[in-house]
């Protein structure tokens, strides 16, 4: 090691612990811990541009250990990316670019937003993939407009959390030769020694996985360098680094202690640790103009990368002209032109489908219009109807079709899903049951946070899965996925809507969750304004806030699917708002209720999501604020429904678990009839004070 490397080292130290004293909070140990290696990856491999920072052929950078974010501050400010001194002291401050853990679209040069563990794993892997696929699909022989690496930094947290093993072991059974991870082995946790809770072999277990594992001590640059090399050179499997750090290195009080995980070092210890590492400049957040100009060589480099790459494309669309026109297709994330056509061609002459089959045929239909669609499901390919007839399956063998299959690993695979997502020029979907939602609930959230347009197919929606029981009968998971602020989750209630929901779906800039049935359901008639808005069948007058050509209803969250002849002369004295295969039974309740004049109306309600994205004017016109007998009916717990129906409307819901019978006398059971809906609209009608009740 040079003393200029030693310098330049010692000040991604340094500027961490200085922003985490100044912050008052963070965790120093793990970027001084791991500075040397960072530094061998960033200065030796990585290629980056810091002045354009999204360049398609970019090798991904991913801190998995993201409670370690001011290592990756410090690297992004040091090699010349958008980030000033004076957004690193102001670490986990109110606006600045510097959170507390990485987020995407925040700081520049972040690709995904990590801090939960073993997230940015599970997401490294989906980018992985992600390259595997378009390098195959666009790659020709003299022309590798796909070529570069995926890099990761993880912690002793990362591996111990269960996605990363279910991410590990789906990466080493493809292969995924372009996948490197360091792993921090500092043997240092928040409660003390690794020893209290975790005894893996971790070559051991990662080589059976099928990587290639090498380690390396982290203060050996040299031995780093090489380990990285190798890693490189391993094209057939994904490659872990065991590289043995020092937790809060260069500290003389606090390294190698778990005081220093998660907590400042303190002002003494601070100026300590200057004094240990020969610390030249005394004010702090300052940079030795050489440690400056060694890391902003990265610049320079960067651009060359760049430039080169963009020459190789040229050289590559003189080539193959078709092929470089649809690569552009694919990275502009814009859909091509008549991408929907074959979603309105679909036959839907059949009274009744199950909504998770509709969603097979919309998909199929689709995969011809947007060829970017890749997904699959956790085992559940046939169940879930997310196969691509007539593709091929993405494998270890040399096959990259759009089926993937991710096998019983939920998580790793919503996770996958989402990294494929931000790689750029996918279109992702992953289908499970709706109950198995909660095994994917932290990385739903993420794709939330980061807005990634991942599309979730959910079937097996309700009680409908009958014999199965309580275990698999998702009664509270819808209110839990309505619950996650940026989730849009849309619960079809027939094939027509299930169509419809695709074609919101893939225009959605952030994730969508599809809520299908597994049972079918009435494919529902329509009259006027209830088909997709074409312009040969418009949507009402009143409804209709499209531009040219209108929009499906759906788009709108919830619209008036039916009233009877007396509400549509007067204002509704009733609203029964149903969603999923429960809108059936309120449309049989509502032609009881045309029979004995009363003045009601039925709306569909498929999304709340967006129907809380449109105009007051449009949510008071298919909601009256002056009708407030309402009675919502949905196979789900009560939670949220009160913003609907207000304190004068009441529920059809189930505030318990399921049972272990066949779906039919599961609703009958459980009052999901047309019958009991109409006795409960009638009891509402009548009751001069409507109670706030709840089955």
């Amino acid at each position: 090691m040079t003393s200029l490397e030693k310098l330049c080292i010692d000040a991604i130290r340094v500027l961490s612990a200085e922003a985490v004293q100044a912050a008052r909070s963070g965790h120093p140990g793990m970027p001084m811990g791991m500075a040397a290696p960072a530094y061998v990856l960033w200065t030796r491999f990585l290629r980056h541009d810091p002045r354009n920072p999204a360049w398609p052929n970019r090798d991904r950078f991913v801190l998995s250990a993201g409670h370690g974010s001011m290592l990756l501050y410090a690297l992004l400010h040091l090699t010349g990316y958008d980030l000033s001194l004076e957004e690193l002291r102001r670490f986990r401050q109110w606006g600045s670019r510097t959170p507390g853990h990485p987020e995407r679209g925040v700081t520049p040069g972040v690709e995904v937003t990590t801090g939960p563990l073993g997230q940015g794993f599970a997401h490294g892997v989906g980018m992985a993939l992600a390259h595997r696929y378009l390098a195959r699909r666009f790659n020709r022989p003299g022309h590798a407009i796909v070529d570069h690496h995926i890099y990761a930094i993880v912690s002793d947290g990362d591996l111990m959390e269960g996605i990363s093993h279910e991410a590990a072991s789906l990466a080493g059974h493809l292969r995924l030769g372009r996948l490197i991870y360091l792993y921090d082995d500092n043997r240092i946790t928040i409660e003390g020694s690794t020893d209290l809770a975790f005894s893996d072999d971790t070559a051991r277990r990662f080589d059976s996985y099928g990587w290639h594992v090498q380690a390396a001590d982290g203060d050996d640059l040299d031995a780093v360098s090489e380990a990285i090399a190798q890693a490189r050179a391993t094209t057939d499997r994904p490659s872990l680094i065991l590289t043995r750090t020092r937790i809060a290195c260069g500290s003389p009080g606090l390294e190698g202690s778990h005081k220093a995980h998660g907590a400042p070092l303190g002002a003494e210890e601070l100026q300590r640790t200057k004094e240990a590492l020969q610390w030249p400049l005394r004010e702090p957040f300052a940079v030795p103009e050489e440690v400056r100009e060694q890391f902003r060589a990265a610049i320079d480099r960067g651009a060359g990368w760049e430039t080169q790459w963009r020459g190789a494309l040229e050289a590559y669309g003189r080539a193959h002209p078709e092929a470089r026109a649809e690569w552009d297709r694919w990275q502009s994330a814009e859909l091509p032109p008549h991408w929907d056509a074959g979603l309105w061609e679909i036959d839907l002459t059949t009274d009744a489908l199950a909504t998770r089959a509709a969603s097979g045929l919309a998909l199929n239909a689709l995969a011809e219009g947007v060829p970017n669609l890749i997904g699959g499901s956790a085992d559940l390919g046939e169940s879930n109807q997310t196969v691509l007839h007539g593709y091929g399956a993405f494998g270890p063998d040399g096959v990259a079709g759009p089926n993937l299959h991710f096998g019983v690993r939920e998580h790793a695979m919503a996770a996958a899903l989402s990294g494929m997502s931000l790689y750029g020029g996918l279109r992702p979907f992953g289908g499970t049951f709706l109950v198995f939602a909660d095994y994917m609930r932290p990385t739903l959230r993420l794709t939330a946070i980061m807005q990634a347009p991942v599309v979730f197919v959910f079937t097996h929606d309700s009680i409908g899965v009958g014999e199965d029981g309580p275990t698999h009968q998702p009664v509270d998971q819808l209110a839990a996925l309505r619950a996650i602020p940026g989730l849009t989750v849309i619960r079809p209630a027939d094939a027509r809507e299930t169509i419809e929901a695709w074609w919101v779906a893939l225009q959605r800039r952030g994730p969508v969750a599809l809520i299908l049935t597994r049972q079918k359901v009435p494919v529902l008639p329509r009259g006027t304004g209830a088909a997709r808005g074409a312009a040969d069948d418009p949507l009402p007058e009143w409804i209709s806030q499209a531009p040219a050509g209108g929009l499906p209803p759906v788009a709108r969250g919830a619209y008036v699917f039916a009233q009877t002849p007396r509400a549509t002369a007067q204002a509704p004295e009733l609203i029964l708002i149903g969603t999923g295969s429960e809108l059936s039974l309120c449309l049989s309740a509502l032609d009881a209720l045309a029979r004995r004049d009363v003045a009601a109306r039925v709306v569909s309600m498929p999304s709340w999501e967006l129907f809380e994205e449109q105009s007051a004017d449009y949510r008071r016109a298919v909601l009256p604020p002056d009708v407030p007998r309402r009675l919502a009916v949905e196979a789900g717990v009560s939670l949220g429904w009160e913003r609907y129906v207000g304190n004068a409307g009441e529920t059809i819901t189930l505030n318990r678990f399921g049972a272990s019978a066949p779906q039919a006398e599961l609703f009958a059971q459980f009052g999901f009839t047309a019958e009991a809906v109409l006795a409960r609209a009638r009891a509402l009608l009548e009751a001069r004070r409507p109670s706030n009740a709840h089955s």
